[in-house]
């Protein structure tokens, strides 16, 4: 399998445009399949925004049986299950354009459809998928996923739910209390993890709900957001549990439930698009409307610096996430053509690009958590009130940055992986970064380079970041070795530019790709908002990068590392940050939506 489909290589390989996948290569299925799922979000959600914000759980559930019988919750369930087996990019989009009305049905979705049904479609045996999987496509069953404990949430694998072996060997009895399910109120079936003795990790079981059989549960929690997503504690008193319904084997739980996570994550992010590009849209028309001074408020510097940032983000994580659904689907399909099954290819697929899904989910959420905010903002007074759609994104937004993994562990999760990755070889983080060191003792170049062809510059900037990260990360792997797990403030450090790596590059590439085939003069807003996104990004790299080297260098050492920070975040030209965001309002403005 070629060098170019692992995970993580983004770092210390360049990319070439047309070898990543951006949202102009969507095919005519594609794009019917999104108009579909728009259609239906317009009619079913968007028009009823409001029984989902006070609570009406059962529109919520009544609105999942729809979707379940247009085949939307069986997108990503193979077609012998009852299911339209799309490729992961399908199912990306399908999760992106269902989640932009409210966060209350996107989380019941994505709730059922990722760590609810996913589990047994990729670990569960030929009868229990035969059993459980075509009725959670069709909607007839929904799932639901209990991981969390009340003393086990970022440590999941510290659960005390126990798994006790009866006398006659056919049943588990399952004892133990779980919190913060969503679904719970109208399940049909949920995915346990609890521990068999002392096993070191936990092991999966599917649990049928049904009350008789020792389950009951507390009241509907009261929430910030998604309101009438269903979200209560799950109580198991000695409830019975087939052998036969042990998912995967005894004590691969832990796994099971990292795996979920990790397509979990690329799918939330997913889930944090539409919503940028609603709350954008509503901001625009209101600043459109909205009369102050005689003139619409969208005339006003301060207005349209807020409205090109919030359309810059959303342009980056669709780049950033349409690039890694790709390259998780090329993977798939690679691991199935040398003969794995679909099984097997799914979750190897995903796990290869575990790093990435690590990076989009906190990039994506945090985005959309700053992008409703600045909605708020621009509808001033009205956008603190019920009437608007906006305090309601931003209190959906919220939960974003906390659920599959808080951002916090994930940051820590991608820089550590990166490094696990680099010491089974599969990433090759010690050359590039012997290079960087080599470099720092050489003289600069003070040619003056040829930056007329498009991005020339940009690109050449992508490259010194990554010797930022390489630089930072390298030296503090030297310095720290396996310790550096404990060193999380200089972990989160490395993360930070590690994302913003990840999402510039991904942004140029798109508007590269889409500028060689439309032509600059077409697409000038987009290249706007990739000069725009980068700019932001080697301030961030700066910021963290002098952050990490100051925790752990000093004396001629430190001061060599930050001539080279210097050096790698420097532009020849520097870019005229406001004429950048005034061309982006421009667009939206006129367009009245975003519109990329």
């Amino acid at each position: 399998m070629s060098d170019k489909t692992r995970g993580g290589q983004f770092l210390v390989k360049e990319t070439k445009c047309e070898d990543i996948f951006t949202p102009e290569d969507f095919s005519e299925e594609q794009l019917m399949m999104r108009d579909s799922v728009k259609e239906f979000v317009d009619k079913e959600l968007w028009a009823h925004k409001d029984r989902f914000e006070k609570k009406d759980y059962a529109y919520t559930e009544s609105s999942m049986r729809k979707a379940g019988e247009l085949g939307l919750l069986g997108v990503a369930v193979p077609e012998e299950y009852g299911g339209l087996g799309m490729g992961f990019v399908s199912t990306m989009l399908v999760c992106d354009y269902i989640s932009g009305a409210t966060g209350s049905f996107s989380t019941a979705f994505g709730a059922h459809t990722g760590i609810g049904t996913m589990p047994i479609t990729l670990y569960g045996t030929e009868e229990q998928k035969k059993k459980y999987v075509p009725k959670l496509a069709s909607g007839e069953w929904f799932g639901a996923y209990c991981l969390t404990e009340p003393g086990a949430g970022s440590d999941a694998n510290s659960g005390k739910t126990k798994a006790v072996l009866s006398e006659d060997g056919t049943h588990y009895k399952i004892t133990g209390q779980k919190m913060w399910i969503s679904n719970a109120g109208f399940c049909s079936v949920f995915i346990v993890f609890a521990r068999i003795g002392d096993d070191k990790n936990i092991t999966g079981f599917i649990v049928e709900n049904d009350p008789s059989n020792g389950i009951s549960m507390n009241e509907e929690e009261h929430k910030l957001g998604i309101r009438a997503s269903s979200t209560r504690q799950v109580f198991f008193n000695e409830t019975k549990v087939p052998v036969e319904n042990m998912l995967s084997e005894r004590g691969n739980g832990f796994k099971i439930a990292m795996n979920a996570l990790n397509v979990g994550r690329i799918k939330l992010a997913a889930a944090c698009l539409d919503a940028q590009r609603r709350v954008t849209s509503g901001a625009v028309k209101y600043a459109n409307e909205r009369i102050q001074f005689n003139t619409s408020i969208s005339t006003f510097g301060a207005i349209r610096s807020k409205l090109a940032e919030m359309a810059t983000s959303a342009y980056a994580g669709e780049s950033a996430s349409y690039r890694a659904a790709k390259d998780i689907e090329d993977r798939i399909a690679a691991r199935e053509a040398e003969g794995t099954s679909h099984q097997e290819a799914e979750l190897k697929g995903v796990e290869e690009y575990a790093i990435e899904c690590s990076i989009l989910k906190v990039a994506v959420s945090e985005d959309i958590q700053n992008c409703s905010d600045e909605g708020i903002q621009i509808f001033g007074g009205m956008g603190f009130s019920e009437d608007t759609p906006m305090e309601s994104a931003w209190r959906d937004a919220r939960i974003a940055r906390i659920y599959e993994g808080t951002n916090e562990i994930n940051r820590m999760l991608s820089v550590g992986m990166l490094i696990k990755k680099a010491m089974k070889g599969h990433v090759d983080l010690l050359g590039p970064a012997m290079k960087v060191q080599e470099e720092l003792m050489g003289i600069p170049s003070f040619d003056t380079p040829d930056f007329s062809e498009l991005f020339a510059e940009e690109k050449v900037i992508v490259a010194n970041l990554k010797k930022v990260f390489l630089m930072v990360a390298g030296s503090a792997v030297q310095k720290y070795g396996p310790d550096l797990d404990s060193h999380q403030q200089l972990l989160m450090a490395a993360a930070d530019i590690l994302i913003e790596i990840y999402m510039a590059e991904s942004t140029i590439l798109r508007t590269e790709k889409l500028a060689k085939k439309e032509g600059e003069d077409k697409v000038q807003e987009q290249i706007a908002m990739a000069k725009l996104y980068l700019y932001k990004a080697v301030d961030i790299v700066n910021l963290r990068g002098k952050e990490g080297i100051a925790a752990f260098s000093e004396g001629d050492e430190q001061r060599m590392m930050l001539m080279g920070l210097k050096r790698f975040t420097k532009y020849t030209n520097l870019p005229n940050v406001v004429a950048l965001r005034e061309k982006i309002a421009e667009k939206l403005v006129a367009e009245n939506s975003y519109c990329f």
